[in-house]
């Protein structure tokens, strides 16, 4: 085929198989324009760790205030787009009032993002600084981001939330959806894999290790075979619960209680109570109390054995 051939051959696509902005209404948000606000973020959040120059104490108020601006304008504008596709009434001025809000959040969200700092490093002994880990643990970018977007999403605002929370994800391998509810010193080792869907919950000081699905064990749909939105359909996780490596817990009537520790390549669909250890035993999932258990092992080799054999064990 020839040049305009082809050309004809994709506008007649775009008529009848759709896949194309709004070329004669509202424009969806720019991708490159929503990188360049998460990248400018992250630069408000933690100034003088991403800058190819040193910043001093002195030049910091002018370049505080040239990012604030910067990401004022774009904030601005891309708000308004989101809010046009979704047909909002006087989406300019709707975006000036969210965007306000949402920049008034930011030393609140700062005060939140360094207990996640904390959180990283003392859960990894690999970890030589604070430093090491704001410049280069994943964890900062994927956690910071959704956290940001978080409160966009509570904003009201659509699309840009999602957006921002995939560009930790294509960067980290990590997917945070912007409506999970997190609480303070969270921590996700190596991140890679990791799924937290839209209805989560997760308490304060938890911990999660790569490959961990948070995820929904079903949806329910409307009599056409659609999918409901806006049911609970994800777990809720306690305060600190460590989940290791591969284990996925599924489901909007599972919880997970307090001081709770969940076993790799666990598979979890129902709740468990505070101080439970759920691990593999054979081919079963079975939930131990986790006091009885470190009891018995904590008393010395000789009775570790008897933890096997420790009441309140059952499977799942």
């Amino acid at each position: 085929m020839h040049l305009d051939e082809i050309k004809h051959a994709l506008l007649a696509s775009y008529r009848t198989d759709g896949g194309i902005n709004h070329l004669d209404g509202a424009n969806l948000p720019s991708q490159a324009s929503v990188n360049q606000l998460a990248a400018d973020l992250m630069h408000l959040l933690f100034p003088g760790y991403f800058e190819e120059s040193g910043l001093t104490e002195r030049a910091l108020p002018a370049h505080v205030a040239r990012l604030l601006q910067q990401i004022d304008e774009r904030l601005v504008a891309e708000i308004e787009k989101c809010l046009r596709f979704a047909r909002v009434p006087e989406p300019a001025v709707a975006a000036r009032t969210r965007t306000t809000a949402m920049l008034g959040e930011l030393p609140a969200l700062r005060k939140l993002i360094q207990t996640d700092v904390t959180a990283a490093y003392q859960g990894d002994p690999a970890a030589r600084s604070v430093e090491e880990i704001i410049v280069a643990y994943p964890c900062v970018l994927v956690i910071s981001l959704q956290r940001l977007a978080h409160v966009l999403y509570h904003l009201g605002v659509p699309l840009l939330p999602r957006m921002l929370t995939e560009y930790g994800h294509e960067r980290t391998g990590c997917d945070i959806h912007p409506g999970a509810r997190i609480g303070s010193h969270f921590f996700v080792d190596h991140c890679t894999g990791v799924v937290i869907g839209e209805t989560t919950t997760v308490g304060s000081h938890v911990k999660l290790y790569q490959g961990v699905t948070l995820g929904a064990k079903s949806f329910e749909t409307d009599p056409d075979g659609n999918p409901i939105k806006g049911v609970k359909r994800h777990p809720d996780i306690g305060d600190h619960v460590t989940i290791y490596a591969h284990a996925t817990i599924l489901g909007g009537d599972t919880s997970v209680g307090a001081h709770s520790i969940i076993g790799s390549n666990v598979w979890l669909m129902k709740s468990i109570p505070a101080d439970s250890v759920a691990l593999f035993k054979g081919d079963s999932v079975v939930v131990r109390s986790r006091r009885k258990v470190e009891a018995l092992v904590g008393q010395g080799p000789g009775h570790a054995a008897a933890a096997d054999a420790a009441g309140g064990e059952w499977h799942i």
